[in-house]
């Protein structure tokens, strides 16, 4: 049974004539005729008398209307709510890391809202493996991730930008005027790290443990924020990514140390699973990361490092 027909049949009984329902749906008579035809010769029973000028619906007819009013009204929801090739709308969920969702997404939130603003954004936090998982069970539509690329047969990946990685401590840290900051410099310092699970953590803590050094004691933290006001109030030393510190950097209420970082450095990049079906909505999120991320590459393409004292570094 073709929509079309029903549609047709709706509007000819709301018109109550054949010419009428052509001047409202733009049809030839013609075919206003053919349909309602077509749709009697379908269902076996006639629809409408002729009444010479006049139609009026027979009892079929009658009990044929409420249920075709339904199904015309459910068709035209049900159109509504699949997204149009040109037109992103719909839901989408975005997974990431507490650093990159308050210090990376922010900005591209704002420009995709203002942009599309009929399409949902959910962002969900939580580690990167965490993220992954999600991604590859169709828990989220994309993965933003911070942590060394990796090719995976499931997904497709694309790398934005290298970030860089600071160690962190109170202006006048102990270590604040050295030269350069080793893993042996560590053996005393009490380290704030993030949760267990976050890559960054695991790639410092295997590096501090192939250089022979267990730090004296550790603290762990759900929260960047945390992290920072325990660095600031002088509790122990941590390695963040330079984006989360910049402001407490600039204004000097945090120092980085001369640490050399390239060993720890993760790359912010996206993931999806290979299988998903790329809607408008999620190409345009693409796009626009992407965009930004040419911006991010060129802010922090060598960030330099703080400068050493020659007169009482190390």
């Amino acid at each position: 049974m073709e929509m079309k027909n029903l549609h047709t049949f709706v509007v000819v009984a709301e018109e109550g004539g054949f010419t009428r329902a052509a001047a409202r749906l733009g049809y030839a008579q013609s075919s206003i005729t053919a349909q309602i035809q077509a749709l009697e010769a379908e269902l076996d029973v006639p629809l409408f008398d002729r009444l010479g000028k006049r139609i009026v619906l027979t009892e079929a007819g009658r009990r044929l209307l409420p249920q075709a009013k339904e199904m015309v009204q459910m068709h035209g929801a049900i159109k509504e709510s699949v997204p149009l090739p040109d037109r992103p709308s719909g839901t989408l969920t975005v997974g990431a890391p507490e650093s990159l969702a308050a210090f990376r997404l922010p900005a591209v939130i704002r420009e995709y809202k203002r942009l599309y603003p009929q399409v949902r954004l959910i962002l969900k936090p939580g580690l990167c493996t965490e993220m992954k998982e999600f991604a590859r069970i169709g828990d989220i539509d994309l993965a933003v991730l911070l942590q060394p690329v990796h090719e995976d047969p499931d997904f497709v990946i694309v790398p934005l930008v290298e970030e860089q990685m600071a160690l962190i401590a109170v202006p006048d840290h102990r270590l604040a005027n050295a030269r350069l900051v080793t893993a042996e410099d560590l053996r005393e310092e009490v380290l704030l790290y993030t949760e267990t699970g976050c890559t960054y953590r695991e790639v410092f803590e295997r590096e501090l443990r192939e250089a022979g050094v267990t730090p004296e004691a550790g603290l762990e933290f759900y929260s960047m924020e945390a992290i920072k006001n325990c660095v600031m109030l002088g509790l122990g030393i941590a390695l963040v990514p330079l984006i989360t510190v910049q402001r407490e950097l600039a204004e000097g209420k945090l120092c980085r140390l001369r640490w050399d970082d390239r060993s720890q450095r993760m790359t912010t990049q996206l993931a999806y699973h290979r299988k998903k079906w790329v809607t408008p909505a999620l190409e345009e999120l693409l796009r626009l990361l992407e965009r930004y991320a040419a911006d991010w590459r060129a802010q922090f393409a060598e960030a330099p490092m703080p400068p050493g004292s020659a007169s009482n570094g190390r």
